[in-house]
């Protein structure tokens, strides 16, 4: 009897030490993988990075990976000045050019929240609710086109839209070139950037462009990193690094160093047939390719500009990572079929499939997404002149 307990207590520690050495070796062999991903992205060089896993749809001769943002290129016909700079920045915080003189641009686009507003939607003149989530202006000097829709072809078109819009502004363009001339302060600051004190539209569009491409993000952990710094991440972050390039598909849309391809898709998310129904894109163009594609956000700064969506709808990066996951499961509702509405039915992209990630891959992935973010700065304000 001692004999047959002897046995079963040395098999016992037999059958251990097997499992023991196995997960040894499983554990050692996820470090060194990790270890090889971290010494390959910590380093500037893409071309040594793991090949990133595109679909199909995208053509590999205009694809450009991730990594630092350039020097912010200013246009030939509203180049910079310091001068410039600082008369838009006074702009761009004074509530003058709208018909109450209580809505500036940074009432949606604070700088201490990620220069946007961190509501679902933004309030506008008499306290209205707009129709879509307050873009982050952060790196919006590397943006192709501007709003969601992408309507403004750059950024001295995009400053003359709040203005006249009767749910933000509620002014007229000229009355409020009239409210700016009107303010003495304002003519020295004018002399100063343009060379007289004559205050035009073209003049104030043209200053706060130039303000709003001077504000881009601080390097981040994530630029750290890839500059390397090969201590700037964590494991669990070089995991969501390369999920995000391989597994969980986002470079397909989110490449470039402004993390965004600058192109127009249809996530699945234009509500069609409810009261928050959307077709984006389409709005602006007329044609039915575009129902319901918006803009790729830049996820730089992802962290700090929630709610997401272009309708605001997801609280956190969970929501949205597993709305993703789960291969965007927004079907059209029979009901709307067949009611004079086929030829508008949205075709969510092919681009979006179940991604199938484990628990442990979508905490990875959102982990990365958080190293993107900066810490928050404030904005000196004692330049708006009376």
């Amino acid at each position: 009897m001692k004999i047959k307990k002897l046995s079963v207590l040395l098999f016992n520690l037999a059958l251990c030490g097997i499992l023991l050495v196995s997960c040894k070796s499983e554990s050692e062999e996820g470090y060194s993988q990790i270890q090889v991903w971290r010494e390959a992205y910590s380093q500037p060089d893409v071309s040594l990075w793991p090949k990133p896993t595109l679909d199909s749809l995208i053509d590999p001769s205009k694809f450009q990976d991730l990594g630092i943002l350039p020097e912010v290129v200013h246009p030939a016909d509203n180049p910079y000045s310091f001068e410039k700079k600082q008369l838009g920045k006074s702009l761009f915080f004074d509530a003058r050019l709208s018909k109450t003189g209580q809505i500036a641009c940074a009432s949606c686009h604070n700088p201490e929240l990620a220069w946007t507003d961190n509501l679902t939607r933004s309030f506008g003149h008499n306290r209205q609710m707009g129709k879509r989530n307050a873009m982050t202006i952060l790196n919006s000097a590397y943006a192709h086109e501007l709003f969601w829709d992408g309507r403004a072809k750059s950024l001295e078109d995009q400053a003359r839209f709040p203005i006249p819009d009767k749910v933000e502004m509620n002014s007229n363009l000229d009355v409020a070139v009239e409210n700016i001339a009107a303010i003495k302060g304002y003519a020295p600051m004018f002399s100063e950037a343009y060379g007289d004190s004559t205050v035009t539209l073209d003049r104030i569009l043209k200053a706060i462009a130039v303000y709003e491409r001077t504000i881009v993000s601080t390097p981040s952990k994530f630029d750290k990193f890839i500059s390397g710094d090969a201590d700037a991440f964590t494991d669990q972050e070089v995991l969501g690094l390369h999920l995000f390039r391989t597994k969980a598909r986002c470079i397909n849309c989110h490449n470039t160093p402004y993390l965004s391809d600058n192109q127009y898709h249809n996530d699945g998310q234009t509500l069609f047939g409810t009261k928050d129904e959307d077709f984006g894109r389409y709005y602006v163009t007329g044609d039915p390719a575009d129902l319901g594609r918006f803009r790729t956000p830049t996820l730089r700064e992802v962290a700090r500009t929630g709610p997401w969506m272009h309708h605001g709808h997801f609280p956190s990066l969970l929501d949205v990572v597993e709305f993703y996951n789960l291969g965007n499961p927004a079907p059209i509702q029979k009901k709307y079929l067949n009611q004079g509405r086929d030829s508008l039915i949205p075709v969510t992209s092919p681009l979006l499939q179940r991604l199938d990630l484990n628990k442990e891959e979508v905490q990875a992935l959102i982990a990365f997404l958080k190293t993107l973010s900066t810490k928050t700065r404030r904005v000196n304000l004692n330049l708006i002149p009376e």
